[in-house]
């Protein structure tokens, strides 16, 4: 594997806004790899569905209130050496404060919680910068070790 793509893999990135995609398109025009990789414009929650792969690497960064969504979506579509990495977990430390304030921190608390509570997979968290969650779905029949 060379770039982090390895041989025949894609790489699938979804934006909210035509300007954003537009920029990074550009970007992606210029890469060795621009031919596999798909940019996906608009609304996520209607976009994964869609897309109907199993993914051994999904990078959430988006809107901290879809978090728990986004990562609903992809849990049940992750190959068996599938990763999620969820970023800003920590939300500027706001996440320790008893009791968090603010709707993002709010959302941000409750996705942890979520993934915490969640028997499907394990997750280390990493406090580098705003925090990085790294999650790997149970392969049946291991006791997650």
């Amino acid at each position: 594997m060379r770039g982090g793509l390895a041989p025949g893999g894609e790489l699938h990135t979804i934006e909210l806004r035509d300007e954003d995609a537009l920029r990074s398109q550009q970007n992606f025009s210029k890469s060795a790899y621009g031919n596999r990789i798909h940019l996906h414009t608009g609304n996520a929650l209607e976009i994964i569905p869609k897309l109907s792969r199993k993914w051994d690497l999904v990078f959430i960064d988006a809107d901290k209130t879809g978090y728990i969504d986004y990562y609903e979506l992809v849990v049940p579509e992750l190959s068996d050496r599938g990763w999620i990495l969820a970023d800003n977990v920590l939300f500027h430390g706001q996440v320790l404060e008893e009791p968090p304030t603010g709707k993002n921190a709010i959302a941000i608390h409750r996705f942890n919680e979520h993934v915490l509570r969640d028997e499907r997979t394990e997750q280390v968290l990493l406090t580098v910068r705003d925090g990085l969650l790294l999650i790997r779905k149970k392969n049946p029949g291991s006791n997650g070790g």
